[in-house]
Formats: structure tokens, C-alpha cells, sequence
């Protein structure tokens, strides 16, 4: 390879990791939350426009964001938010593999 010149070839063993299970991957870094965390934790909307839109949703999972408290349709859209960031995100991984 030319100095100054990089490869956008992985070397990661994809199969391998797509094989792990939760108890495979070694946490032993990662600090445990505790409650102090969370009672320090912040949410952070992020800053966009918010389009109005009706979904069902199970009655369960209402009831959870529900009990949160009067933010729960901010915390829903937050969530939905994370899912979406992950997904283009995961998406933008296995284009590059």
C-alpha cells in the first residue's frame, strides 16, 4: 500500500462478532449505572421540527411511558429517535463490510 494511502477494506471478522451472544462480549470496563447516575441523568430532546402522527402502540408500552410521567409522549419520540439513529447507523456498518 502507498504511504498516505488508506484501504476502506475491514479487517474485523464480521462472522464472528454476528456469532457472539450477550455473555460473550466482556463488559468488565464499563462502569455499572447507579442510581446516582440516573439521578444526575438528563434528557436531551434533540432540536428539530416534531410532525404530529397517530400510531398504535400496545397497551402495555403506553402505560410504561404513561407512568414516566407528563413527559411521555416526549420520551416516546426520543426513543423512537434512538431507534432510528441505531438503524442508519447499523445500516451504514453493513454497507461498508
Amino acid at each position: 500500500m502507498k504511504k498516505g494511502v488508506m484501504s476502506n477494506t475491514s479487517r474485523t471478522d464480521w462472522a464472528r462478532i454476528d456469532a457472539m451472544t450477550d455473555d460473550d462480549i466482556d463488559t468488565s470496563d464499563i462502569p455499572p449505572l447507579t442510581d446516582e447516575f440516573f439521578s444526575k441523568a438528563k434528557l436531551r430532546m434533540p432540536v428539530s421540527s416534531l410532525a404530529t402522527v397517530a400510531i398504535r402502540v400496545d397497551s402495555e408500552t403506553l402505560a410504561w411511558f404513561q407512568s414516566k410521567g407528563e413527559e411521555a409522549e416526549q420520551h416516546m419520540a426520543a426513543a423512537l429517535r434512538i431507534y432510528a439513529e441505531a438503524q442508519k447507523n447499523a445500516a451504514t456498518v453493513r454497507q461498508s463490510t
